[in-house]
C-alpha cells in the first residue's frame, strides 16, 4: 500500500559556504572512543559507516545511485559514489576548500542548517575528520564539473594543497582509508559485518545500489544489494524462514509536518515481537518517539477494527500491544531534519513530533489496508485473541511463582547448593546437567563464592512453547527463583544474586544442545543477562590423559595432539575421553572445570549489530519449521570440525 510520497529533494544549492564550521579535530586522537565508541573491532567497522553514510545522505537528497565499497589487499578501504561530489571551491569562513574542511575540522559538514541536506544521518557530522583522525592515511578524490580534485592527509595532517589531477566525465566522491594500527587493537576488517550493516542500509534506502567488494581473496568476492521494495522487502527477509501468517507485507508511507515516515509489517507464527526502529537510517535500539507512535497505533487501529467487526466481544476486553505484536515483524523507518536522540550513541529518539507523525501516516493508511483486506484482519485479531488467552493463563501462573517468592530466604530452590557469601559480585552460580555431574560439583565447588543447581535433563524448548507451559516448567522456574532477577516486564538487574552465571554441561552434543536451551530460554526472557556480561560457558575437558602417575588434560583434538607429542607416544600413554562430567571425581573437576585460578570460561555477548541475525538463528535451529533447519545444517555442516565439542 503506497502513496506518491517520496524524500523531495534539496533546492538551496550545495555549494563551499554550505559547508559549516562548529570546532577544531584536536581531541579524536587522544580519546577515539568518545567519537566512535571503541577502538576495538565495532570501532573499526564504525569507520567504514561513516563514509558511506556520507554517500547515503546523498541519496536521501536525490543524488546518489551507486556505492561502491572495496576492501583492499592491505586492509584500506575505498568508498566511491556518484553524489554531487564534496564541494571543492572555498569555504569563505575557514579560507580554505570546502572538501579540506570537511575532512579536517571536526563537526563540519552539509549537515548543520548550512542547506546541504535535508535530512542526513551520521555521528553528528563528524564522520570524515574522525575518520581522517583515525587512519594512517586518507585519500580523497572529487569528480566535478569535468574535473578531478585531490587531497591527501596523514594522520589527520594535510599533506598538501587540494590539487587537479585531470578531467572526467563522472560526478562523486571516492575516499580511501587506512586505519591507524597504533589505535585500533585490529585493523582486519571482517567482511560478514560490513556485508550486515551494508545490507540493512540498502534496505533501508529504497532504489539504491551498493556493491561490497573484498579483494583480500584471490577471486575478489562481490556482493551488491539493491532493493527496490525497500523495508518491504526487509520484512521479507526477516520472515523468509519463518511461516507467515498472510502474504502480503502491509506498508504504509507518507510525510507529516515535514517528517517522511515508512512503516512495513507482517505476522509470522512465532511468539515474538522482532520490530527495529530507524532514523535517517540510523537504528535506535532503544526506540524512542516513532516507535511509541507505531506501538499506539496499531494497538488502537486493531481494538477498534476488532470491535467493529465484533471479532472482539466486550467480555474479552481490551487487546494489548503486547497481544498485536505476538510474531511481528515491523519496520519503522522515519526521515527528519532535526533529530533529537538521547545521548551521543543515537540510541533513543527524543523529538515529540515523530510520534505524531507516525500515528497520523500508520493510522490512516492501515484503517485503508484493513477495510480493503478484511482477510489479514482477521487473521491478525484471531492470533491476537489467542495470545491473550495465552498471555492470561501465564500470568496466572507468574502469579504463583511470585507468591512463592513472598519469603525470601525461604523461596530458593531445594536442589539448589547455595553459596554461603550474601555479597553478589564475589558469587557465581554452576547451572549443571543431571543429579550426577550436580552431586560431584557440589563436592568440588568452593563453598563460599561457588552455588550449584543441578537440572533434570533437556529443560523446556521455549521457542516453541507458549508462556503459560513456559512459567509452570519447575527448572525454568528453579532458574528464575535462584538469579533473583525475575523475567521479562518484571525483570530488575539489581537483583542479580550472583556475578556470573556459568552453564556447565557434557562436552558433547547432548550438552550443546542442553547449552543451546539454556541461552535460548535467558535471550528470549532475560536478555539484560547476556548484554551485560552475566552468563558464560564452562569448558570441561574433552581427554586425561596419564603418563608415569603425571596428569595433563586436553579441551579438544588438537591440545591432545600436542600433550602426546611432547610426552611421547608409548604404551604407558593412559589416555581417557570423557563421556560426561560425572566421570570425573570431585578433585578433577574442580582443577579443570570450576578453579577460577585454572579454568576456561567463554563468556556468552550480543553485538546490537547481529541482534536480527541472531534472532534468526533461535527461531531457525530452536522453532517448529524444519525446512529451514535442515537448509542451515546442510550450509553449514561444512564448518564442523568437531561433533563432540
Amino acid at each position: 500500500m503506497a502513496t506518491d510520497v517520496e524524500n523531495t529533494e534539496v533546492t538551496e544549492e550545495y555549494g563551499a559556504d554550505q559547508i559549516q564550521i562548529l570546532e577544531g579535530l584536536e581531541a579524536v586522537r587522544k580519546r577515539p572512543g568518545m567519537y566512535i565508541g571503541s577502538t576495538s573491532s565495532s570501532g573499526l567497522h564504525h569507520l567504514v559507516y561513516e563514509i558511506v553514510d556520507n554517500a547515503v545522505d546523498e541519496a536521501l537528497a536525490g543524488y546518489c545511485k551507486n556505492i561502491e565499497v572495496t576492501i583492499k589487499p592491505d586492509n584500506s578501504i575505498q568508498v566511491v559514489d556518484d553524489g554531487r561530489g564534496i564541494p571543492t571551491g572555498i569555504n569563505h569562513k575557514a579560507g580554505r576548500p570546502a572538501v579540506e574542511v570537511v575532512f579536517t575540522k571536526l563537526h563540519a559538514g552539509g549537515k548543520f542548517g548550512g542547506g546541504g541536506y535535508k535530512v542526513s544521518g551520521g555521528l553528528h557530522g563528524v564522520g570524515a575528520s574522525v575518520v581522517n583522525a583515525l587512519s594512517d592515511w586518507l585519500e580523497v578524490k572529487i569528480f566535478q564539473n569535468g574535473k578531478i580534485f585531490e587531497q591527501r592527509y596523514e594522520r589527520g595532517k594535510i599533506m598538501y594543497d587540494l590539487r587537479e589531477i585531470g578531467t572526467t566525465e563522472k560526478n562523486g566522491t571516492q575516499v580511501n582509508f587506512k586505519p591507524d594500527a597504533t589505535i585500533f587493537e585490529e585493523t582486519e576488517y571482517d567482511y560478514n559485518i560490513l556485508k550486515k550493516r551494508l545490507q540493512v542500509t540498502a534496505f533501508l534506502t529504497k532504489g539504491i545500489r551498493i556493491k561490497l567488494i573484498d579483494e583480500r581473496l584471490e577471486e575478489p568476492k562481490v556482493r551488491e544489494f539493491h532493493y527496490e521494495g525497500g523495508i518491504k522487502e526487509y520484512v521479507q527477509y526477516i520472515n523468509k524462514n519463518k511461516k507467515t501468517l498472510y502474504d502480503e507485507v502491509i506498508y504504509c508511507e507518507g510525510s507529516k509536518n515535514g517528517i517522511f515516515v515508512e512503516v512495513a509489517l507482517q505476522h509470522n507464527d512465532s511468539y515474538d515481537d522482532n520490530t527495529y526502529s530507524y532514523v535517517n537510517n540510523i537504528t535506535t535500539p532503544e526506540g524512542g518517539t516513532h516507535l511509541t507512535g507505531f506501538r499506539n497505533s496499531i494497538t488502537k487501529i486493531f481494538n477498534d477494527y476488532g470491535r467493529g467487526k465484533k471479532y472482539i466481544s466486550e467480555k474479552m476486553g481490551n487487546l494489548t500491544g503486547e497481544d498485536l505484536r505476538e510474531g511481528l515483524t515491523a519496520i519503522i523507518s522515519i526521515k527528519i531534519a532535526e533529530p533529537q536522540f538521547e545521548g551521543q550513541t543515537k540510541q533513543k529518539l527524543g523529538n515529540s513530533e515523530a510520534r505524531g507523525a507516525v500515528e497520523s501516516v500508520f493510522s490512516e493508511q492501515l484503517k485503508i489496508f484493513l477495510e480493503q483486506n478484511p482477510q489479514v484482519g482477521k487473521i491478525i485479531i484471531e492470533k491476537a485473541v489467542a495470545a491473550q488467552t495465552a498471555r492470561e493463563a501465564a500470568r496466572k501462573a507468574k502469579e504463583m511463582t511470585r507468591r512463592k517468592s513472598a519469603l525470601e530466604s525461604s523461596t530458593l530452590p531445594g536442589k539448589l547448593a547455595d553459596c554461603s557469601d550474601k555479597d553478589p559480585k564475589n558469587c557465581e552460580i554452576y547451572i549443571v546437567e543431571g543429579d550426577s555431574a550436580g552431586g560431584s560439583a557440589k563436592t568440588a565447588r568452593n563453598r563460599a563464592t561457588q552455588a550449584i543447581l543441578p537440572l533434570r535433563g533437556k529443560i523446556l524448548n521455549v521457542e516453541k512453547a507458549r508462556k503459560d507451559h513456559i512459567y509452570g516448567n519447575a527448572e525454568i522456574q528453579a532458574m528464575i527463583t535462584a538469579f533473583g532477577t525475575g523475567i521479562e516486564e518484571d525483570f530488575d538487574i539489581t537483583k542479580l544474586r550472583y556475578d556470573k552465571i556459568i552453564i556447565m554441561t557434557d562436552a558433547d552434543v547432548d550438552g550443546a544442545h542442553i547449552a543451546t536451551l539454556m541461552l535460548t530460554f535467558l535471550y528470549r526472557f532475560m536478555p539484560e543477562l547476556i548484554k551485560t556480561g552475566h552468563v558464560y560457558l564452562a569448558q570441561p575437558p574433552l581427554y586425561k590423559i596419564e603418563k608415569n602417575k603425571k596428569v595433563w588434560y586436553a579441551y579438544n583434538d588438537n591440545e591432545l595432539n600436542e600433550i602426546v607429542t611432547e610426552i611421547g607416544r608409548d604404551g604407558n600413554n593412559k589416555i581417557q575421553r570423557y563421556k560426561g562430567l560425572g566421570e570425573m571425581d570431585a578433585e578433577q573437576l574442580w582443577d579443570t572445570t570450576m578453579d577460577p585460578a585454572k579454568r576456561i570460561l567463554k563468556r556468552v555477548t550480543i553485538n546490537p549489530d547481529d541482534e536480527m541475525t541472531i534472532n534468526d538463528v533461535f527461531y531457525v535451529l530452536m522453532g517448529d519449521q524444519v525446512e529451514p533447519r535442515r537448509e542451515f545444517i546442510e550450509k553449514n555442516a561444512k564448518y564442523v570440525k568437531n561433533l563432540d565439542i
